[in-house]
């Protein structure tokens, strides 16, 4: 059985608990990540009937495209959550979970994006947009 999970936005309003297993962290180079977060976005895939979130009330979803919503918290705006459009999982930003978080880290996506200011020299794939 999978180790359990748990995580927070900055304020406390919004906490998760994941019961299934986690996936590697996702490190996103995509404009949109980039301009929410201000740099990428690490997270990591859950499935969606894994996850417990407490203080919904205060998770706002914003629809970034047509394929995809962000979830942040309304009171402090840390970023949490990327969701597929009819997904079946959901990402979870890898900064939210409680320490020791026991993340492994996976693959750069959409590097043909990345930021001009900074380079990823950490050995792990590189993809130029997603890694499908």
């Amino acid at each position: 059985m999978p180790e359990t999970k748990t995580g927070a936005c900055l304020c406390g309003a919004i906490s998760y608990r994941v019961t299934g297993p986690v996936g590697p962290v996702y490190f996103c180079h995509c404009s949109q990540c980039r301009r929410q977060t201000g740099h990428y976005l690490a997270s990591a895939a859950v499935a969606a009937t894994d996850v417990t979130i407490s203080g919904e009330e205060n998770l706002v979803w914003f629809a970034s495209s047509e394929t995809g919503r962000r979830g942040f918290c309304r009171s402090c705006g840390s970023t949490l959550f990327w969701k597929e459009e009819g997904g079946s999982s959901v990402d979870i930003a890898a900064g939210s979970f409680d320490q020791p978080s026991g993340l492994t880290p996976g693959v750069h996506i959409y590097v043909a994006d990345k930021g001009d200011y900074y380079e990823i020299g950490d050995g792990l794939s590189q993809y130029p947009q997603s890694s499908a």
